[in-house]
């Protein structure tokens, strides 16, 4: 009888503990970025460009742009998959269809931070925002280093971070943040 009157979390222990890094983990990413967002270009000539009325930063594939304490590096767009997985057994179906972005994220701050695919986004043409397939990307990347990683100042990770939209539509950009309070940088993909 005694058992019956213990609390959904004493029952739940291990649940519990993971809810508890969740919370951990979306609480430090979010004090982590921000507010102190750097769209900045190096002035280098590297096509990064910033408009003096504080439009988003746009890069073009292979150039880097950053967000807060984040470099990106747009390396590739694949899209048209309607299937992806290891086999036969191990498969996901697209609503639409995938567009696999490989990604190349360099932490350039003083600590580390916490990198999350649930907060990048894909634009089309008409300014709608597809948000990334989680659930799809454990089938891509098997090293999930796109869908979080904690990464540490110098350090950089490099993955596929996964996008099911229509098959009518054609992925015009790519909004990254280095945290879901940042500003974002755009990179242009065509």
């Amino acid at each position: 009888m005694a058992e019956d009157k213990k609390s959904w979390f004493a029952k739940h222990k291990v649940l519990t503990v993971i809810l508890v890094f969740i919370v951990i983990a979306v609480l430090a990413n979010a004090m982590g970025g921000g507010s102190g967002s750097d769209n900045s270009s190096s002035g280098d000539g590297s096509g990064v460009t910033k408009t003096e009325d504080k439009e988003a930063t746009v890069a073009k594939l292979n150039e880097p742009a950053r967000d807060g304490k984040f470099e990106f590096v747009v390396k590739a767009v694949e899209c048209g998959k309607t299937t992806i997985g290891t086999n036969e057994y191990v498969t996901k179906n697209a609503q639409g269809q995938f567009c696999l972005v490989t990604i190349n994220v360099k932490n350039i701050g003083d600590e580390a931070q916490g990198f999350f695919s649930s907060n990048q986004k894909l634009l089309n043409a008409q300014n709608q925002q597809y948000a990334a397939d989680d659930a799809a990307g454990i089938y891509v990347d098997q090293n999930y280093s796109t869908l979080f990683s904690n990464i540490n100042p110098g350090n950089s990770v490099e993955g596929v971070i996964v996008f099911d939209i229509p098959k009518d539509q054609t992925p015009i950009t790519a909004q990254l943040h280095d945290s879901a309070f940042s500003d974002g940088v755009k990179v242009n993909l065509q």
